[in-house]
């Protein structure tokens, strides 16, 4: 049994205990292996063992590996910060966006849809609630405008929210910053997904309603380094 196999296992019966414990279903809860930095045949290692949905931080990463492995059954998802100049390219590529995190960039990437002829692309607001500089993401303050904008929109589909948490040696730390995620998706789209929790705080993540988990490290190991 290999390393990625062994990982990938446990990841699975970690996230089944979490939601166990918020009696909830397991099935409820995605699974995005999170592939930057990863090469192609790592990940097809990682769908034969029955990953469906990757995730990437950069466009152009994505894009080779996207054209060498293709979509059947297979979905992209953009989870690092979207500069306005790749958002065409974004477009073209992903599956889901999970980092929208403003206005101008929600009325970009609609009109590059009319433009592409792309009926629907799902998006995700990335929310700033920790005020760090290094992070992007929409404050709490923004956020009611920017949803008011996506209700409008004919072809982005505004399904729920996204967080990316200060790393916290200790992931109960983490919680707060859950709870206020998913108080706001209750307040804004109820019902909708809460993108939420990495490799060192996925379990309380689900325990807090994350129904989409974003785990690289626990499932691939550390980093390689990126050619592009």
């Amino acid at each position: 049994m290999s390393l990625l196999q062994q990982n990938l296992i446990s990841i699975r019966e970690r996230i089944a205990a979490a939601a166990g414990r918020a009696k909830r279903d397991p099935s409820e809860v995605k699974l995005v292996a999170v592939s930057k930095t990863h090469p192609v045949p790592v990940l097809r290692e990682a769908i034969d063992l029955g990953v469906t949905v990757f995730g990437e931080n950069k466009v152009q990463e994505a894009e080779s590996k996207i054209v060498d492995i293709g979509r059947p059954g297979i979905e992209w998802h953009l989870i690092g910060h979207l500069q306005s100049n790749k958002s065409r390219k974004a477009v073209q590529l992903f599956d889901v966006i999970q980092s929208l995190d403003s206005i101008e960039l929600a009325k970009r990437l609609e009109r590059i849809c009319i433009d592409e002829g792309r009926d629907e692309l799902p998006v995700l607001v990335q929310v700033d609630l920790a005020g760090e500089e290094t992070k992007s993401g929409i404050s709490e303050s923004e956020l009611s405008e920017l949803v008011g904008y996506l209700k409008t929109c004919r072809r982005l589909k505004f399904k729920g929210l996204m967080v990316l948490p200060p790393y916290f040696d200790d992931p109960e730390s983490a919680r707060p910053f859950f709870k206020r995620l998913r108080k706001l998706r209750d307040e804004t789209i109820p019902g909708g997904q809460l993108s939420m929790g990495m490799s060192n705080d996925f379990e309380v993540a689900i325990e807090e309603g994350a129904t989409i988990v974003r785990v690289g490290t626990a499932i691939f190991g550390e980093r390689s380094e990126s050619k592009l």
